[in-house]
């Protein structure tokens, strides 16, 4: 997700402030090593990690930042967004961010089903990565319609049960 913000804005010239997710900061570190490394000029790339809530009041207030474009959870981004009205700065939302999966055929071992099974059925819909829609080719939809009733009735035994 990082490069499909910092691409545009670096190819524009502009100069970036990224804040990472707390719980995955390294890859956006690795990928300001790596702009050094291609020799991106130091300050082109930023990196903050850090409190939200501290990192966040300042790129809403801070006059340098011209734009303001967030990725992540409703509740986080009508806290930003609401912090952002009051300096009239340009900004760009992508709350709740969800994902279809597409299933052309049908695997024909359990493994492969397992690994397409969507992963928010774990953790309630939170990721942004996480699937919604489910989009499966007319002659396997009763095959996988099946299959997916079993893993439901699974996952909800396992969660009563435990």
């Amino acid at each position: 997700m990082i490069t499909r913000k910092a691409g545009p804005a670096l190819a524009a010239g502009c100069t970036m402030v990224l804040k990472p997710a707390s719980q995955t900061p390294f890859s956006a570190l690795a990928l300001a090593e790596l702009a050094i490394r291609a020799g991106v000029p130091a300050g082109v790339f930023n990196v903050v990690t850090g409190s939200a809530g501290a990192v966040g009041n300042e790129l809403t207030s801070n006059p340098l930042v011209r734009k303001l474009s967030f990725t992540g959870s409703t509740e986080i981004g009508r806290q930003l967004m609401e912090q952002a009205r009051k300096t009239s700065r340009k900004c760009r939302w992508s709350w709740a961010v969800t994902r279809r999966l597409s299933s052309l055929t049908m695997p024909t071992s359990t493994k492969p089903w397992k690994a397409r099974w969507p992963r928010n059925s774990a953790t309630p819909g939170k990721p942004a990565s996480a699937p919604n829609r489910l989009y499966v080719q007319d002659g396997v939809y009763d095959r996988f319609a099946e299959k997916l009733q079993q893993a439901v009735s699974k996952t909800a035994h396992r969660r009563r049960a435990g």
